[in-house]
């Protein structure tokens, strides 16, 4: 299983939030390259990116550091946040991101995200945030009524790379993965489940890849880094193995 630790973009900053809300943001570190140059430092392979700021004003805005980021390491990198059409795709993926991540756009043109797939074989990631099982999109600002299976299902085949599941009201808050409605999801698709929200602990962590044979291939740890509740090293060994 993959970890994928995250670098969350607000004003130019590494933050983290609580269960999405832009005004309850803690500054982890104001070098965004400097925080992803310590990742792969520490031996991590990928790396999540949101840009925050993108995801609530519908277009890219903290583009100059997610360029430092890719300046700066040799890290596979997806992107997600205020991607809302073709062209910001292609520009970013002639970039040098490996992946990018569209979530509002799957939800308000399928279509396009569908070709988008078939144009870029492997590097486009849909990403599903839901609270309540509800699709929530334009940076978790509009609730849905779309339920998150359903959503994901409009992909299965399409050639999307993977799904990125997150459990809003876990997001930031420390409470433990949703692992229980991560791997339903998964169970219910054939492309791969990427898990994202609330994991707290090394214990979340192993739950998650007891249930990997749903079809979860990754996670992503944002807070219990940054925090020190889970170390990094004994992260990726526990992931390895």
């Amino acid at each position: 299983m993959e970890l994928y630790p995250a670098i969350d973009l607000k004003d130019g900053r590494c933050v983290r939030l609580l269960r999405g809300d832009m005004d309850q943001a803690t500054v982890f570190n104001d070098d965004p390259a400097a925080q992803a140059a310590a990742f792969a430092a520490a031996g991590c392979d990928r790396l999540h990116i949101v840009d925050l700021n993108g995801a609530v004003e519908g277009r890219p805005v903290n583009g100059e550091a997610v360029a430092a980021i890719l300046a700066a390491t040799t890290l596979a990198c997806q992107l997600g946040g205020g991607i809302r059409d073709a062209g910001a795709v292609d520009d970013w993926l002639a970039r040098g991101l490996e992946r990018v991540i569209v979530g509002t756009l799957a939800l308000r043109q399928p279509d396009l995200v569908r070709e988008l797939c078939r144009r870029h074989p492997g590097r486009i990631a849909v990403g599903i945030d839901a609270r309540d099982g509800l699709v929530a999109v334009e940076g978790w600002v509009e609730q849905s009524d779309m339920p998150a299976v359903d959503l994901a299902r409009r992909f299965e085949d399409a050639g999307a790379a993977a799904i990125i599941y997150t459990d809003i009201d876990r997001d930031g808050a420390m409470q433990g993965s949703n692992v229980e409605a991560t791997a339903a999801l998964a169970s219910a698709l054939t492309t791969p489940v990427i898990a994202s929200g609330g994991v707290t602990s090394l214990d979340d962590l192993a739950a998650l890849k007891a249930v990997a044979g749903t079809g979860i291939a990754g996670v992503i740890v944002g807070r219990a880094l940054y925090d020190g509740a889970i170390d990094l090293g004994a992260a990726l060994a526990l992931l390895a193995t």
